[in-house]
């Protein structure tokens, strides 16, 4: 494994990646990247991230976001909520600043008709999602993307959420399931739906029961109906990014019909080993 290393601002990010990773160069004021660093064509990278962050790093992240971001931030009433924002847009904007090759302070988001957030740069898609302390980032150059993760919480099966928001197919499919099978398939049944209705940025616009999605174990992950068009299901792709160690269920979903590369790895922020002269009085 092939460690990245990129300081900004007295810190230093690592994005720590799989088979064909590649050091990230010293440049200034952006990254000359290579391999797992550089985004090919037909690329799908996802990036891991903890939102739970020691103070100091909460400080530094914050100073990269914009007024608009500082302003939402301050209107979250817990400060660990607080703190895990600023964490999630912070490591945000050091992931685009480095597919960007400027500095996260220099990437600006316009936002969709429902809030979906995107750059004005040609070629750069980007969707993140959280639940608790786990964040996952999803940047591409093929197309629109969609995330979703939620946190592996076995209260779920108990609850009726299926039977309110569900299609009846999928309810069937769920309740047909052994008992000890359904908290996950709920969970993965709703990550999926929720990354494909981020991927068209349809918001609460599309209600859930309006398409189907698989999430008996073993089934090929797919979307499989569409009540507005016999021929979209074909047209996407849904991958599960489900990690049971991690604790967590997730799903990425794109508008995508050929054959593509998803490359996985972990993103960490560490304190520099040596501190400016303000930061040492």
């Amino acid at each position: 494994m092939v460690k990245g290393v990129r300081r900004y601002y007295h810190r230093r990010v690592v994005l720590v990646g799989g088979t064909g990773a590649g050091m990230l160069e010293d440049v200034d004021p952006g990254l000359a990247v290579d391999g797992f660093a550089a985004l090919a064509a037909d690329q799908l990278h996802i990036w891991e991230g903890s939102l739970d962050r020691p103070a100091p790093e909460i400080r530094r992240l914050r100073a990269l976001l914009a007024s608009d971001e500082l302003a939402r931030a301050e209107r979250f009433r817990f400060e660990r909520d607080r703190a895990r924002y600023i964490a999630g847009r912070g490591q945000l904007r050091l992931l685009l600043g480095h597919y960007l090759r400027r500095p996260p302070r220099e990437v600006h988001f316009e936002y969709g008709d429902h809030e979906k957030p995107f750059v004005a740069d040609p070629g750069l898609w980007f969707n993140l999602s959280h639940s608790g302390p786990v964040a996952i980032f999803a940047v591409t150059s093929i197309g629109e993307v969609g995330i979703d993760v939620e946190l592996d919480d076995a209260g779920f099966a108990s609850e009726r959420i299926a039977e309110y928001f569900f299609s009846s197919g999928e309810v069937a499919t769920l309740r047909g399931l052994p008992a000890e099978l359904q908290a996950r398939a709920f969970l993965t049944c709703w990550t999926r739906k929720e990354a494909f209705i981020k991927a068209r940025g349809d918001g609460l616009s599309l209600a859930l029961d309006d398409f189907d999605v698989t999430l008996a174990p073993g089934q090929p992950v797919a979307l499989t109906r569409t009540a507005w068009s016999g021929s979209e299901p074909k047209e996407w792709s849904l991958s599960d990014l489900s990690n049971t160690e991690a604790g967590y269920i997730a799903a990425v979903a794109m508008r995508r019909t050929r054959p593509f590369e998803l490359r996985r790895g972990t993103l960490r922020t560490t304190d520099h080993e040596t501190l400016s002269e303000q930061e040492k009085l």
